[in-house]
């Protein structure tokens, strides 16, 4: 599946490419730890990421859209696929050159509480990725802490406070500033408001717009909040069991539909009167998503897809093009237009 379009014209070549990415878990059972079986969490996905843009990435919880944040970074080692940045190849990269690379590449949890080390103090936090590649003196690392934390609404008072003493917005912001210290061209936000109050949520997203435009940032945004990705991103892709199968412009996505699981996600979002979507709503889905350790043979979506028919039971649907720059893996996708 191949995911082609890019809004920046200027810069052909994309910041982050993904192809074909695979990462697959083994299942094991017993005393001996047998393997029984693989969990295909993510299963052939492919997309890029234009210099400059915020890139989302949505599904249903289970969807594999996390684990691809994960490989991006090598947190997860991939099983099979390519992901490239700025041009270079980061599975051949050893441990140290992979460590130098990462200084570019940064990632916002999405628990603010878990991802902090409740032992160091909020200055720290955000210094400690200066500390570790070595970026900066010591005044001027103070410097940059205070910068950072006046940058994303704390003010430079708070480097003397520990994690709990903040509120849950609080430590979502400093881990905004700790992804921020080593000036990084990508950031991948993993859910980054989805366990935040709501009277908080647009707080955070219009704070990561905002440093986006100050600092020329590019934003992998990894999301099941279809109304904060529709405001926010610039290209949108939708994942169900570990698979792409759409992908396209934001207007496109939410406002030209054209697989059935896109119809049904977004016929899901409340709207004040739902007589006049912009979209038909589509039929309510039936069943539980399947095991992506035992996914269904053909498409993936067929035994809850309302249009499915014996085509759909039995052959795998290729990725194409819909319109410029608009992909989706769907028999029907035009009779459903």
């Amino acid at each position: 599946m191949s995911l082609s379009a890019r809004p920046d014209a200027a810069s052909p070549t994309p910041l982050l490419e993904v192809r074909d990415l695979a990462v697959h878990f083994p299942v094991l059972r017993g005393l001996l730890r047998r393997r029984v079986g693989t969990v295909r969490a993510v299963d052939g996905v492919s997309f890029e990421v234009g210099r400059g843009e915020t890139f989302g990435l949505v599904g249903e919880s289970g969807s594999g859209k996390s684990t691809v944040a994960r490989a991006v970074l090598r947190l997860e080692e991939p099983t099979a696929g390519k992901v490239r940045f700025d041009g270079e190849d980061l599975g051949g990269l050893g441990a140290e050159a992979l460590r130098l690379r990462r200084r570019h590449m940064q990632m916002v949890f999405q628990d603010p509480f878990a991802s902090l080390n409740p032992r160091m103090r909020v200055g720290a936090i955000v210094r400690e990725p200066l500390d570790i590649h070595g970026l900066g003196e010591g005044g001027e690392r103070e410097r940059r802490v205070a910068d950072l934390l006046e940058r994303v609404g704390l003010g430079a008072r708070s480097a003397w406070l520990f994690p709990h003493e903040l509120s849950g917005g609080q430590r979502q912001r400093v881990g905004i500033a700790r992804a921020l210290a080593s000036r990084p061209g990508l950031v991948v936000a993993d859910e980054p408001i989805s366990s935040l109050d709501v009277s908080i949520q647009a707080q955070i997203v219009n704070l990561l717009e905002d440093l986006k435009d100050e600092l020329g940032l590019t934003y992998l945004l990894i999301a099941h909040d279809l109304s904060m990705v529709r405001h926010a991103c610039d290209r949108v892709a939708v994942m169900y069991l570990g698979r792409l199968v759409e992908a396209g412009t934001r207007d496109d996505v939410f406002g030209r539909p054209r697989h059935p699981y896109t119809r049904a996600l977004l016929s899901s979002v409340p709207v004040p009167d739902p007589e006049r979507r912009a979209t038909p709503a589509a039929p309510p889905l039936e069943g539980d998503v399947p095991s992506p350790a035992a996914p269904p043979p053909g498409c993936r979506f067929h035994t809850r897809c309302p249009f499915a028919v014996e085509r759909c039971r039995a052959e795998d649907p290729p990725w194409r093009e819909a319109a410029h720059g608009h992909g989706v893996a769907c028999h029907r996708a035009e009779e459903l237009a």
